[in-house]
């Protein structure tokens, strides 16, 4: 029954947002929005609803009217009926909006890491587990090695970067089109659960990263998006916690990689919920770039992707039993559960 994920979606939202309110208010802080691009928060949660709900219906009505303007209104009306149902509007509408929350919250309670753990930092220990388990090698240097510091560099780049606009266009695609209501839910609880873990293994492990704490190991890779993004994430950091700055978020933070696990769980999302073969692929093949991207550029230490892995693992199943998925032995059955509607469910 998806009660119990809307219950956790809401849950985490609360609790996130409670934690990130404490932090600041004990550390004298404010809370930041970081993503202000489309103005305050009061205003951009109805932008993306709306935004949600145009993405939908615009497209949608003008292919079935073939863009006859006569045969729009009853095109655009037909969606609304079938689709655009009240639960549906509560699944937008509440995934959208504790995503949100959370999100902000994790992105705030990272940037006050810093001011909370002091200099308690674990790299040493993670880097020295690295060479044990490449039998003394450093992991960074065996992939470059492998696989150059020329094409693979750049290719790498824009995989990990890719990741920043796959987190909400992946929510907003299984919040609007997932033909089984209770998938949408599955992804925005896992979602919110796996943010919330990430947040949990900054503070219980918290460190810089290969790539800051060690940066001579990567001096041999060429100039990307993706340095470059590290060199901006450094003097952010310098500003936020030597300067005083407080209209931005430091966002260098680790033990766990959410990388991996975010598209580790956006795999498994579309391994078990879409039927295409091809996308399947791709988005395997996604994640498995990723991992390597993490290592190769320095983001994070092996035990961190394992970390992100596991939250994924985490994530997905307890967002799955909440949302009412059934996992059996030979695969998983959705049993909807919608208390005014029965929820179609895909075919085999």
């Amino acid at each position: 029954m998806y009660r119990r994920a809307y219950a956790l979606l809401v849950g985490i939202a609360v609790v996130m947002g409670v934690l990130a309110v404490v932090a600041a208010i004990s550390l004298d802080k404010r809370l930041v929005d970081p993503e202000g691009f489309l103005g305050p928060s009061w205003l951009r949660l109805p932008l993306l609803v709306g935004a949600a709900f145009g993405l939908d219906l615009i497209p949608r009505t003008l292919w079935q009217s073939r863009f006859k303007p006569v045969d729009m209104p009853a095109a655009f009306m037909r969606r609304v009926r079938t689709h655009w149902t009240r639960e549906r509007w509560t699944l937008v509408v509440m995934g959208l909006v504790c995503f949100y929350i959370t999100y902000v919250s994790y992105r705030n309670l990272k940037s006050y890491l810093p001011f909370v753990m002091g200099e308690t930092k674990y790299d040493r220990t993670l880097h020295l587990v690295d060479r044990m388990l490449m039998f003394g090698h450093e992991p960074a240097l065996v992939l470059h090695h492998v696989l150059g510091t020329g094409i693979a560099a750049h290719v790498l780049s824009y995989v990990y970067l890719w990741f920043l606009p796959l987190v909400p266009l992946a929510l907003t695609a299984w919040l609007i089109w997932s033909r089984n209501i209770t998938y949408g839910y599955w992804f925005a609880t896992s979602q919110s659960i796996a943010w919330g873990l990430g947040t949990l293994s900054y503070y219980a492990l918290p460190t810089l990263g290969p790539g800051l704490q060690y940066s001579f190991i990567y001096t041999d890779l060429p100039d990307t998006p993706t340095s470059q993004l590290m060199e901006s994430l450094v003097g952010i950091r310098q500003r936020v916690v030597w300067s005083g700055v407080e209209s931005a978020v430091q966002s260098v933070a680790g033990f766990a990689s959410l990388h991996c696990a975010i598209t580790l769980l956006v795999a498994m999302m579309v391994q078990y919920t879409v039927r295409n073969r091809y996308l399947r692929l791709v988005f395997w093949v996604n994640f498995c770039l990723t991992v390597i991207a993490t290592i190769y550029f320095g983001w994070h230490y092996i035990a961190d992707d394992v970390a992100g892995i596991m939250i994924a693992l985490v994530a997905f199943y307890v967002g799955g039993v909440a949302s009412g998925q059934k996992f059996e032995r030979h695969g998983l059955a959705s049993h909807p559960t919608a208390d005014s509607a029965a929820v179609p469910v895909l075919e085999d």
